[in-house]
């Protein structure tokens, strides 16, 4: 059933009412119903030339960070980190080193106090290329030809930390998201089919990963009623029973899916591989303004607070048989976004991450993040990130790309952009603030080169931030004096 324009002008009037916050671009208001009244340029904290005035941190977040005397993670007082995973350092049970390229994880409570936590490695190609892929374990290899994979990460009371596979033989395993039901939706962001980098089976899956059962891993199949596609992410509607999907691409952009379960089904472990391959119904999002009018790219709004109304559109060929999903849709009938990224639910919702836009926006940006609320069906812009206008220099951020939903308030967000690379946290009603910043230089003295953080998540009681550096691979594990941030 299509949304209204009668019936988008009042959920937007509802949505809006009451709740316009004073926002800045590089800033977040996060409250599933904070609007924030001010656009990309002459904002608060940037100036008309998109040069950016520090954070703002104003009595949030935890200080200035710390440089790290070994050269790793520089932190805010009172705080310290941990080596959980080291590629090419730290082995697997199998005796295998851990696996390079840490992409988007989760963590689960496991058995005696254990924190279990499922890691992507993002290998794409050739699997010769790289030193060190995921082992192919016997009963667990989708594609013998193909690197990536996920392992399970097993964090014991005392310190002991122990790792094995959970699949292997996938390709460019990038995001993902957690289930209801406790397991790990691992994505593909790739189109690869047989044939491919000598891949033996077609690409672009999404594989789901059960921390806790060994045993319910065997035999990987792909969920092919997802679709085919380069995935990125995918969060549950714990209520609904949808599953929302972001897909990263360009030539053209990429598209925001809704996968809804056919009739009578019921999630639970491993029941998504159950389903056939055309089961339930793969929808691309298509967006309008009060005024009624087709939004063709998101990145055309240039306010934080805009609100589009949603309609979903039937995907013609799920599996992508001879055109890319995204390349079914003529001009006109679905919206398109730059680089959609990161998701996580939460505040009845899902926050999602458009990472930067350039010649398709009226004003050039360096991220986004929205949130699509699916009782009322409207998606509102959350954050504009100006142009960071030096990366290589401390002081800004840029390049948003995975997400967690915080138990301190807020968000904590991954950095991919250029230059310096942080984790750092959004209050709920828009202050940022940084958490930690990669001081691992994988370059040369002469041109440094930082590596984006992943994978980041809390554990289940919420007292330690796990992140990834991906290059060349290394999970960490911050403590300290976490507390609930004020909204500034």
């Amino acid at each position: 059933m299509s949304l209204s324009r009668r019936d988008f002008a009042t959920k937007s009037a509802v949505t809006g009412a009451g709740v316009a916050l004073a926002g800045s671009v590089g800033a977040l208001a996060t409250a599933p119903n904070a609007l924030a009244s001010t656009d990309t340029e002459g904002a608060e904290g940037v100036s008309a030339d998109g040069h950016g005035h520090g954070h703002g941190h104003g009595g949030v977040g935890y200080g200035p960070l710390v440089a790290d005397p070994k050269g790793l993670l520089a932190l805010p007082a009172g705080f310290k980190y941990r080596v959980i995973t080291y590629s090419g350092q730290t082995k697997l049970e199998s005796g295998e080193f851990t696996p390079s390229n840490h992409d988007g994880t989760s963590t689960f409570d496991g058995p005696r106090g254990t924190t279990l936590l499922v890691n992507n490695h993002e290998l794409a190609g050739p699997r010769a290329q790289w030193p060190h892929p995921v082992p192919l374990i016997d009963g667990l290899v989708y594609d013998p030809a193909a690197a990536g994979g996920c392992t399970v990460v097993e964090v014991r009371p005392g310190g002991h930390v122990a790792e094995w596979v959970g699949v292997a033989g996938t390709a460019t395993n990038c995001a993902g998201g957690n289930t209801p039901w406790d397991t790990w939706l691992t994505c593909e962001e790739t189109e690869d089919k047989t044939g491919t980098n000598g891949f033996t089976k077609d690409h672009g899956y999404v594989f789901e990963v059960d921390p806790a059962d060994r045993r319910a891993n065997r035999n990987p199949k792909p969920i092919k009623a997802l679709g085919r596609y380069a995935h990125e992410a995918v969060v549950v509607d714990p209520k609904r029973g949808h599953l929302y999907l972001t897909e990263d691409a360009a030539g053209p952009n990429g598209l925001l899916y809704r996968w809804t379960p056919p009739e009578h089904f019921h999630h639970g472990r491993g029941k998504l591989r159950t389903l056939a391959d055309d089961a339930g119904v793969l929808q691309a999002f298509k967006c309008f303004d009060s005024g009624g009018k087709f939004i063709d790219d998101l990145s055309r709004a240039t306010k934080i607070g805009t609100v589009y109304g949603v309609d979903w559109v039937d995907v013609p060929d799920r599996d992508a048989r001879t055109t890319s999903v995204r390349k079914q849709f003529a001009d006109g009938q679905v919206t398109r976004a730059r680089k959609l990224e990161g998701m996580w639910w939460g505040d009845g919702g899902t926050y999602i991450v458009s990472s930067f836009a350039r010649t398709e926006s009226p004003v050039q940006h360096d991220g986004a993040v929205w949130f699509y609320d699916p009782k009322r069906r409207t998606l509102t812009l959350k954050v504009l990130i100006g142009v960071n206008p030096d990366p290589s220099v401390d002081g800004n951020f840029d390049g948003p790309d995975n997400i967690t939903v915080s138990p301190y308030g807020g968000l904590v967000i991954a950095e991919d952009g250029e230059g310096v690379q942080h984790l750092f946290g959004a209050t709920d009603s828009g202050r940022t603030y940084p958490i930690a910043r990669n001081e691992l230089n994988i370059g040369t003295a002469e041109k440094p080169e930082y590596s984006e953080f992943t994978g980041v998540t809390f554990s289940p009681d919420g007292k330690t931030l796990f992140a990834n550096i991906q290059t060349p691979g290394i999970m960490l594990a911050i403590t300290g004096p976490w507390k609930r941030q004020k909204r500034g």
